[in-house]
């Protein structure tokens, strides 16, 4: 009797009936995050998404997109056996970047490559991406599993996703706006979010016992301190956008406040930032002290405790905090724009 395919495939270490069992369980986790401008359903070879209902009131829309993945951060999730998280951290790489502009995110999609497909691993894991995909109010319309054995070792996986946001055209923030006394408002971040995690693994000398081992200074182990998800800030931010006039936004990720923050700036202007003016977060005084890192580093390197830094008028800056912290956000005037050439000045 001939064999069938998934049995051949199967003994080269592909097993495609595993993945089928992935979708079924996945199924209700991304259905969840549909709303009525999907057309396709899970499973098609591409996801449909309708632009009508969310362009009928925009002049002249624009497209947004923006792609990134989790970074070496998975190597703690991998170590812990915790997937449960991993999948917010993607969502919240893509869409945290695409709101810079002021896009509101549509749809999302992702992509996971792996050693061994264990379908109540891989179930866990784009569960935790459809969690991310309500928080950031889009919809999770595609996605792949790719298992590659040889590639990647059984256990272990990269994580990459794909987010698509539409804003009108007039409506785009942009650095045009920005004088100088404008106010940098900081929300905070939920800890090392997903970057410097190469630094962070040398550091701490990342193995079974270091993330198990209870930090006094954090209330938690390290492995959960580090393991916490990236913060999704969409809805506080598009909130903020609808009341005040917003000038720039920078979605502090991997290079920190000296490689991000420019990025929103004109030609002409600086920031100078108040390093007292917000808490730095614990994880990040541990980093600092167990690495005996230069404190200049520290801010090229993680988000030291700000997530997203938002430029507003003056004499918007303290409305621009009640309403971020009425949408659970704390949030902080922690610098202003200056005269200077896209430089920022810590002090």
């Amino acid at each position: 009797m001939e064999k069938s395919f998934s049995e051949s495939y199967k003994k080269a270490g592909v097993d495609v009936t595993a993945g089928y069992k992935s979708v079924e369980l996945m199924k209700e986790a991304v259905r969840a995050t549909y709303d009525n401008n999907v057309v396709s359903d899970l499973g098609g070879f591409g996801g449909l998404y309708s632009l009508l209902a969310d362009t009928k009131e925009i002049k002249e829309p624009i497209l947004v997109s923006g792609t990134d993945g989790v970074g070496t951060k998975l190597k703690l999730a991998f170590l812990m056996d915790k997937h449960n998280t991993i999948g917010q951290d993607c969502v919240a790489m893509c869409v945290n970047d695409i709101i810079c502009c002021g896009a509101k995110p549509l749809f999302f999609l992702d992509y996971m490559a792996l050693g061994k497909n264990v379908p109540e691993v891989v179930a866990t894991i784009v569960k935790g991406v459809a969690q991310g995909c309500k928080m950031a109010g889009c919809s999770l319309i595609g996605g792949e599993t790719a298992e590659m054995p040889g590639f990647y070792k059984e256990g272990e996986y990269d994580l990459a996703g794909f987010a698509v946001g539409v804003v009108d055209k007039s409506k785009i923030i942009n650095n045009e706006s920005i004088e100088i006394g404008d106010v940098v408002i900081g929300i905070s971040s939920s800890g090392v979010h997903s970057n410097g995690f190469s630094l962070v693994r040398k550091i701490f000398n990342i193995n079974e016992q270091t993330v198990n081992k209870y930090e006094e200074s954090l209330k938690m182990t390290l492995g959960e301190s580090l393991l916490t998800p990236t913060k999704i800030y969409v809805k506080p931010v598009l909130e903020l956008i609808k009341n005040i006039t917003v000038k720039g936004i920078s979605h502090i990720t991997g290079g920190g406040f000296y490689e991000n923050m420019p990025r929103m700036l004109k030609d002409g202007v600086s920031l100078k930032i108040k390093k007292d003016s917000y808490p730095v977060l614990p994880i990040f005084k541990l980093i600092q002290k167990v690495g005996e890192i230069p404190e200049r580093d520290m801010y090229n390197t993680f988000n030291m405790g700000i997530g997203m830094a938002i430029i507003v008028k003056k004499e918007d800056s303290n409305k621009a905090i009640e309403i971020l912290e009425q949408h659970g956000e704390k949030a902080y005037k922690i610098g202003e724009v200056i005269k200077g050439n896209k430089e920022i000045i810590i002090e």
